[in-house]
């Protein structure tokens, strides 16, 4: 997989993708991430991408141009599976988008900032939207990280167990059931006998129950299919 990231910022993925699961899925080849300076497309001097809304109003907008022939470029080198605008406003990012957009060859992310991106860019080239929460974030950058962060971990052969990913919390609309290791008495508190008893099918009807109870409390709107 390619993921081509335009921001404003490169250096604030630098340390997150350069860890753990991101740096091995790079290093291992499954997949490529380029980070793209939009300013790098500015038509002027002082490499200002953003400007003043028509009809007045508080911040600046990110305007047209640069960003469309950043997209322009880009396209003309790769074919791209989506084009994502990550937005307050977009679709609510869940467990299944991120599954289906880990099975895409080349994804492009757009990260906006200041009060937004010019409209005429997500009318026109932007494929899809997608929020990573009801709330506003500074710009698109920390957005983009968990979007890929959330992709990347569940191509098959990221994760050195590629079962783990499969029993992460919302894979099956429920929530993850508790978790233990090492040591089996702390301070009194002790390992659910079960987990010890060596029995599979009691182990797994142990989770299924674990998993069904806590999200029937903490989110029940899953067992309704809700997100």
């Amino acid at each position: 997989m390619i993921i081509d990231i335009l921001t404003l910022f490169p250096e604030m993925f630098e340390g997150p993708f350069s860890l753990s699961i991101l740096k091995r899925a790079q290093a291992k080849g499954h997949v490529v991430i380029n980070l793209h300076n939009i300013r790098d497309w500015s038509g002027n001097k002082h490499k200002n991408v953003d400007d003043y809304p028509y009809g007045g109003g508080a911040g600046m907008v990110m305007m047209v141009e640069p960003v469309v022939k950043a997209i322009e470029e880009l396209k003309s080198k790769i074919s791209y599976d989506e084009i994502i605008y990550l937005s307050p406003d977009g679709e609510l990012l869940n467990q299944s988008i991120a599954n289906q957009l880990s099975t895409k060859q080349n994804l492009l992310i757009l990260c906006g900032h200041y009060k937004g991106i010019d409209e005429r860019i997500r009318a026109h080239f932007i494929t899809r939207e997608i929020s990573v929460g009801d709330y506003v974030l500074s710009g698109g950058e920390l957005a983009a990280m968990t979007l890929t962060d959330a992709i990347v971990r569940i191509i098959p052969g990221v994760l050195n167990d590629e079962t783990s990913a499969l029993s992460d919390s919302y894979q099956d609309n429920l929530l993850s059931p508790p978790v233990y290791t090492r040591p089996y008495d702390f301070r009194g508190l002790k390992v659910p006998d079960v987990l010890l008893s060596g029995n599979d099918k009691e182990i797994a009807q142990w989770k299924y129950e674990q998993s069904m109870e806590r999200t029937r409390q903490r989110r029940p709107g899953l067992l309704d299919g809700e997100t």
